[in-house]
């Protein structure tokens, strides 16, 4: 119902920035928080940054001062400046939209919450 593309992950070394973008597509109302969560091999998807509709945020203590999410609710769009990377920094990035979506299968709107396919950031050392 909900499709997330993210974008902008790479190789960077340490100290270096990346920007990574997320659109959202769909049959979609409104949507009310995105976020960027991140994973790597052996640990539980964690919170990195989150932002509500009206542009309240909440950070990671581990990326505080670091890194800036924000949106565009007219593209449906989330952003998150990742500044001063640090190899610990190195995961898989997924984007994650709450969303409020209207289908043909239900007579009122349904809430919905979507990830995007995740984007691979690197940070060396």
């Amino acid at each position: 119902q909900v499709q997330l593309v993210e974008s902008g992950g790479g190789l960077v070394q340490a100290g270096g920035s990346l920007r990574l973008s997320c659109a959202a597509s769909g049959s979609i109302i409104v949507i009310n928080a995105m976020g960027w969560f991140r994973e790597t091999p052996g640990k539980q998807r964690e919170l990195g940054a989150a932002i509500g509709r009206t542009g309240s945020t909440n950070y990671a203590d581990s990326v505080k001062g670091r890194f800036t999410i924000s949106r565009d609710n007219a593209k449906n769009t989330v952003y998150l400046q990742m500044n001063s990377l640090k190899p610990e920094d190195t995961a898989v990035y997924y984007c994650n939209a709450d969303t409020v979506i209207a289908t043909i299968s239900a007579p009122i709107p349904l809430p919905s919450r979507s990830w995007g396919q995740g984007t691979q950031v690197t940070v060396s050392s």
